[in-house]
């Protein structure tokens, strides 16, 4: 039983809350009872028998082994059994850094047997025993090496989400569970397949040292029934901060698993009480012992607020690096469900704003935002009535020119302004893609604007105007502000506005901040089109999943670009700081479009260590006067879509501890033919600069 299902949202796997069992050797009873009676979609099961060791298997007189203590062969269960509702445990004794060489050894030669067998079984994941010790370097390389020849599934290590300052927890460095995980995952060299499953415990870290994991790949939260209080009924519930954590968690697709005894008296039912001596249910009317805590849990799922349209319509753009400004192109994915499904999503390829044209299928994702033109219109209402008293208003007529005019949305903008305010506009419409042209030219005759709109086929760098303009109205803004070459543009097209003319956008500037986002460094690969015939993907079984997978390319170039990404699983550790500030018009006679800026960030001493993958960026502009647009988080338009936030990546993460301060340096650089970005950590550890002369990327002029 999923844990319901909400009009409109994704069907993210965080709608599936599994159960923590205790070894059970008759495995399809215990899966019938956890999923039948106690409506859980999956259980998280020992494998082995918890008293075995290697080292005290007998031999036989051949010199062979007895056959390993699985929990009964593959066949008690179906494949599709086995995959979608067992996650594998590793045994809980393992300790292979122990001084004991014998356990050590026991625990090496049980792990890979162990995840062997689950490999066998095509479980999804495992779930690995939290480390022993403040060392965890040899455990680490037994798992390192196992992850070198590993298929798809997952590791999960299980980390206890402990207070800063629990003294309970002595072996973890700092008193910090993040570290414990940090060493692990360093020493496992960022590995993919490695994930967490946090230990949710009654008490909890604070809300910026929990803010971190966000960023990092969790992949399920055990939540022990101790952590529950009890209600004035005698059900279990959570503490705000704990049902906070774990929306939170919802949220971000990760699954929540129960683990422990009853701690409520709540009536209930054992397996052992359930089920008699031939595996039959004699006691179905009673509910599992777990069941009160699956539905609160469920009850915090469905009464999450449902998401808005706009949230809707980007879920499947979430975490998905993109090139900045592309165009795009359908391809189809097969996903996991009851049947066989072919789910259509857009596949991005590289764009180079001046160099190549929009398709159709772009400006009409553009056009569609309708919160944008509204805060352009708006821009133009107030500069027409700044430009033009009401006493000339019948009179006089102003000149705007709309620069890069695609298929006529600042057109259609600027006409309704004036009809708004009651002035009189001529407006020139310059665009250089000859496609959008042809659309323009159809629209003028359809909207009757013959006598009010001129359409111009042309480069407004190289377009010589008939007149100079009282307003300048353009949309060349990336995700970075200046990042589609806005400056560069609007440079070349000033020289036709009045020394007195209004530009809209008047300024833009760019921001940035450091994230964990451990997702979007593994994602860091190249923008490949994987192609599969419509007949292979139909042809494959129900409950198999079609995966169009491409290797990731940890190469300099691919950690050199920067990418377009509505971001999601980060955990944005320090306020945005501004970059660069263009202003227009600029009439400057030593204006230069390169600049340079040193950061500063500092992380709140109560997040404890953390991770920076890369920077997440950002735009704020101001159209005219007070009326502005940005994806700025602190104060981003609502509701608008036309941009996501831009991420530039680092090469290798750089690790953060508390109280030291983050230094880093972004160029923005410019040559004949492109522009393009460098940029460095400074402090705590010194980082290579990044896209060196623009080596990796670059935007053409």
């Amino acid at each position: 039983m999923a844990l319901g299902e909400r009009g409109g949202w994704d069907k993210s796997e965080s709608r599936y809350c599994g159960v923590e069992t205790d070894f059970n050797d008759d495995m399809p009873h215990l899966l019938s009872f956890n999923l039948s009676s106690g409506g859980f979609d999956f259980v998280v099961a020992t494998l082995m028998d918890p008293n075995y060791r290697p080292s005290l298997i007998e031999k036989d007189i051949g010199g062979g082994s007895h056959f390993l203590p699985f929990a009964g062969s593959d066949l008690v269960l179906s494949p599709s059994q086995w995959s979608s509702h067992v996650v594998g445990k590793i045994s809980s004794w393992i300790d292979l850094d122990s001084e004991d060489e014998i356990l050590r050894m026991d625990s090496e030669t049980t792990l890979k047997q162990e995840i062997s067998w689950a490999s066998h079984l095509s479980l999804q994941a495992c779930l690995l025993p939290s480390p022993k010790g403040a060392s965890c370097a040899n455990y680490a390389r037994c798992v390192n090496q196992i992850l070198q020849s590993l298929n798809n599934m997952q590791l999960w290590l299980r980390i206890p989400l402990v207070k800063n300052d629990d003294d309970t927890m002595d072996f973890i460095p700092s008193g910090d569970s993040w570290e414990l995980w940090n060493s692990f995952r360093l020493l496992c060299e960022h590995h993919s397949q490695l994930s967490v499953a946090l230990d949710v415990l009654s008490s909890l870290p604070s809300a910026n040292s929990l803010g971190r994991w966000f960023g990092e790949p969790v992949r399920a939260a055990i939540i022990h029934t101790d952590s529950f209080l009890t209600n004035a009924r005698g059900y279990p519930c959570l503490s705000r901060r704990h049902q906070k954590l774990i929306t939170g968690f919802l949220n971000h697709s990760i699954q929540v698993v129960i683990s422990g005894k009853l701690n409520h008296g709540v009536p209930s039912v054992s397996l052992d009480s359930a089920l008699d001596h031939t595996g039959t249910n004699v006691e179905s009317s009673q509910r599992h012992s777990l069941r009160p805590y699956l539905d609160y849990i469920a009850y915090l799922y469905q009464r999450m607020d449902p998401l808005p349209e706009q949230e809707r319509f980007e879920l499947s753009y979430r975490d998905f690096l993109q090139s900045p400004l592309q165009g795009h192109n359908p391809l189809f994915h097969i996903i996991s469900d009851e049947f066989c499904t072919i789910e259509f999503s857009n596949y991005y390829l590289s764009f180079q704003p001046l160099m190549d044209n929009l398709e159709a299928q772009t400006y009409e994702t553009f056009e569609k935002d309708s919160v944008k033109y509204i805060q352009y219109q708006r821009a133009i209402g107030n500069a027409l009535v700044d430009r033009v008293p009401d006493e000339e208003a019948s009179s006089l007529t102003t000149v705007l020119m709309v620069v890069g005019a695609g298929r006529g949305p600042l057109v259609r903008a600027s006409l309704q302004a004036a009809e708004e305010t009651g002035r009189k506009l001529k407006i020139y419409a310059v665009e250089k893609n000859p496609n959008a042209v042809v659309t323009l030219h159809s629209l003028v005759r359809l909207e009757g604007w013959e006598k009010t709109v001129t359409i111009v086929s042309h480069d407004m760098r190289c377009w010589d105007a008939p007149e100079k303009a009282d307003i300048l109205v353009s949309e060349l803004l990336g995700s970075f502000g200046d990042n589609e070459l806005s400056p560069e543009c609007l440079d070349g097209a000033q020289r036709f506005l009045k020394q007195d003319g209004i530009s809209i956008p008047s300024s833009y500037t760019s921001f940035i901040q450091p994230v964990t986002a451990s997702k979007l460094h593994n994602d860091v690969i190249p923008c490949l089109c994987v192609q599969v015939s419509l007949l292979e993907a139909i042809s494959f079984s129900s409950k198999r999943v079609l995966a169009l997978q491409v290797k990731s390319h940890k190469d300099v170039v691919h950690f050199e670009t920067a990418y377009v990404v509505k971001v999601h699983s980060v955990a944005r550790l320090a306020p945005c700081e501004p970059v660069f500030t263009f202003t227009h018009p600029n009439f400057s006679t030593k204006k230069s479009n390169q600049r340079y800026k040193k950061l500063r960030f500092e992380i709140p001493s109560d997040t404890g260590s953390a991770m920076v993958h890369g920077f997440a960026g950002y735009f704020d502009a101001m159209l005219y006067k007070d009326v502005h647009l940005g994806i700025e988080p602190s104060t981003a338009t609502p509701n608008m879509f036309s941009w996501f936030a831009i991420f530039f990546p680092l090469r290798t993460p750089v690790c953060i501890r508390p109280g030291s301060p983050l230094e880093v340096h972004f160029w923005r650089c410019c040559g004949s033919t492109k522009v393009w970005y460098e940029w460095c950590v400074a402090s705590p550890n010194p980082s290579p600069v990044h896209n060196s002369n623009g080596r990796s990327y670059w935007v053409g002029l």
